[in-house]
């Protein structure tokens, strides 16, 4: 059955409720496996970024080469996510996502033990293809795994491992490199890579892929109403997004204050109030909760533009824009589920990761080229305007109109 709640449970995972059916439980033990997938990917994409001068000197490159890695993994997983997706479609989906754990897993490794730049931009490469592949997948697999009325907590449940990365993995991979080195930090995401694969050869549903004759052609999905709004707020969002937090450690710097891993610390904890207030919102109130976690990004970024220079004005601005950003991967991709319905969410969500990568790839390097040419006060100016963009999108188009109530 083309995109159905029915999986083949082999493996003994989990039944998944039938279309139409409601579950007093979200069936938690699978959906915490593909949270944990998505707290790697997202280790395994940003850790980089809070260990710019360890990995500088370890390398022997300069900060804004090590900010480079996160160039080269999103450029990756733009390239990848698309054509990797379309070539898999027709596989098994759980041994897909496995796959895309082990490699994440060898990835690390090499980026654990090598002292070659060349070698480790290489790994990064191919971990940003495991990436692509593996954002593709995750939200269309969870809304595959409940009725529709639970669809936006499931994705939500998800995507927090997006917010626990962010306010837990990378300030504690930071703390880590400091106490035993960037390189220990590498093998700790190595070893989860593995064992997370395991969790969802467990837990995890596996469905079947999609019939030749059967799928939905790529560009027919693409022109479906709502798509494109969503993939240009996607875009613009990562674009002013990245392009300041990639260099969040010279930003802090310029602020006085010693340590990057206590303003990561700040950000991520403050995505907790983000993804909860999204998990609780998405399915009653979407377009709302967008319009408004878009306008406290862009409010934040005024913030810190102008006055980033005083170390609370900076933290509390930091909170402020990791509340906002908490919510927001759970509300696009909702919102991108809705548009495109579960059937044909991996394709959909593979344009998107397509679109978010190219947004992570362009803003990182562009941030990297201002910090070079202007100093990290211009980076907070520079990502404004990208995220105003992305609040307009989505207040002169209907995204998220059917579900706001």
């Amino acid at each position: 059955m083309r995109g159905g709640l029915r999986p083949e449970n082999a493996g003994g995972a989990a039944a998944v409720p039938e279309p139409g059916t409601r579950s007093a439980r979200l069936p938690w033990a699978g959906l915490l496996a593909l949270f944990t997938a998505a707290f790697t990917a997202v280790m395994t994409e940003l850790l980089p970024a809070g260990l710019l001068p360890r990995m500088g000197d370890g390398l022997g490159v300069p900060e804004s080469r090590v900010g480079f890695l996160v160039t080269g993994y999103a450029a990756a997983s733009f390239l990848a996510a698309i054509p990797l997706t379309a070539a898999l479609r027709g596989l098994r989906r759980r041994p897909v996502l496995i796959g895309a754990l082990l490699g994440f897993a060898l990835c690390n490794a090499v980026t654990a033990v090598s002292s070659s730049y060349p070698l480790t931009f290489g790994a990064r490469l191919v971990a940003g293809a495991m990436g692509g592949t593996l954002w593709a997948m995750l939200a269309g697999y969870a809304s595959r795994m409940v009725p529709p009325e639970q669809r936006g907590r499931a994705i939500a449940v998800v995507l927090a491992g997006i917010t626990v990365a962010l306010a837990a993995g990378i300030p504690a991979g930071s703390a880590l490199a400091s106490a035993v080195g960037w390189r220990t930090a590498f093998a700790g995401v190595a070893v989860l890579g593995l064992a997370v694969a395991a969790w969802v050869r467990a837990k995890v549903p596996d469905f079947p892929g999609e019939p030749a004759a059967e799928r939905t052609p790529l560009r027919r999905i693409a022109a479906k109403p709502g798509i494109a709004p969503v993939l240009a707020v996607t875009l613009f969002l990562l674009l002013g997004h990245q392009a300041v937090y990639t260099y969040l450690a010279p930003v802090t710097e310029r602020a006085g204050i010693g340590g990057t891993g206590v303003v990561l610390a700040v950000f991520g904890v403050a995505t907790v109030a983000g993804i909860w207030a999204a998990g609780t919102l998405a399915d009653r109130r979407l377009r709302t909760s967008l319009l408004v976690a878009l306008a406290a990004t862009a409010a934040a970024l005024v913030v810190l533009g102008a006055a980033g220079r005083s170390a609370w004005v900076l933290v509390g601005a930091v909170a402020l824009w990791g509340a906002a950003f908490g919510g927001a991967p759970t509300l696009i991709q909702t919102t991108l589920v809705n548009v495109s319905g579960p059937a044909d969410a991996d394709v959909a969500t593979a344009l998107q990761a397509t679109v978010y990568n190219a947004g992570i790839a362009a803003g990182s390097l562009t941030g990297g080229l201002v910090l070079d040419h202007a100093g990290a006060g211009a980076l907070a100016w520079t990502g404004l305007p990208l995220v105003v963009a992305a609040l307009a999108v989505v207040s002169l188009t209907k995204i998220g109109t059917a579900q706001d109530s």
